[in-house]
């Protein structure tokens, strides 16, 4: 793996990262780097610690071992997750969803004046600048995870983490955050994202990484996501701490 020379994101380091709730174990001894300005997949099972690690590096779990970031000439991180709970009959546009997460007066006082081209932008980058209007509980699950790639744009973030981003999409809005994640790797964004697909792991990614509360395996995807890798991975047997 090459990593970008304009690379401006940070460097990652999970060093025998734990996590226990309950009394269960979540995550057990997990060691691997993310290369800065590279995109880096987290792959494995469903209940396997995917979205703990996440949020451990994110600072919402407490955790053992260390997580460090070694930040470049930024120290912005942007987060998408795989989903958002709200209420759906809240007369809430998709405009007044970004003025709430991107400014610090209420959303009803509408966008300010310097985030009114931010937002617009941010939009127009995930091809839902023609529904800035349009009800946040009315768009489609695509639609709504669209915004919510757009809302992680502001501010421009130097590691940019992604949640399972492809969920709900169509092929316009897959092609869209395809494109968007190409190019921000050309700006030299270390992103951080668990995908599903391993088809789309194998083609766009850097480096992989799979988690089964334990580390599986980690490395280039053209070398780690073998079959019988695969296999031995996604079978019922599971995992242990």
């Amino acid at each position: 793996m090459t990593v970008p020379t304009n690379a401006m994101g940070p460097a990652i380091h999970f060093e025998r990262v734990g996590l226990q709730l309950g009394g269960n174990c979540i995550l057990s001894n997990v060691d691997f780097s993310v290369e800065p300005g590279t995109i880096h997949c987290i792959i494995g099972p469903n209940g396997g610690g995917k979205s703990s690690l996440v949020r451990c590096l994110l600072g919402q779990m407490p955790h053992t071992g260390t997580i460090r970031i070694g930040w470049g000439t930024g120290n912005v991180i942007g987060y998408v997750p795989q989903s958002l709970d709200f209420d759906r009959t809240l007369p809430m546009t998709v405009k007044d969803f970004m003025a709430m997460i991107c400014q610090n007066r209420p959303a009803f006082c509408g966008l300010g004046r310097k985030y009114g081209p931010i937002v617009e932008h941010a939009l127009k980058m995930v091809g839902m600048e023609g529904k800035r209007q349009r009800p946040f509980g009315a768009l489609s699950g695509g639609e709504r995870q669209r915004v919510l790639l757009a809302q992680g744009l502001i501010p421009k973030p130097d590691l940019l983490v992604l949640d399972e981003p492809g969920t709900g999409l169509d092929k316009a809005g897959a092609s869209i955050m395809r494109d968007l994640l190409a190019d921000l790797k050309e700006r030299g964004v270390t992103i951080l994202m668990i995908h599903h697909d391993l088809a789309e792991v194998r083609d766009m990614a850097d480096s992989v990484t799979c988690i089964n509360r334990n580390l599986v395996f980690s490395g280039e995807p053209e070398v780690e996501l073998t079959p019988e890798k695969i296999l031995n991975v996604f079978s019922p047997a599971g995992g242990t701490c």
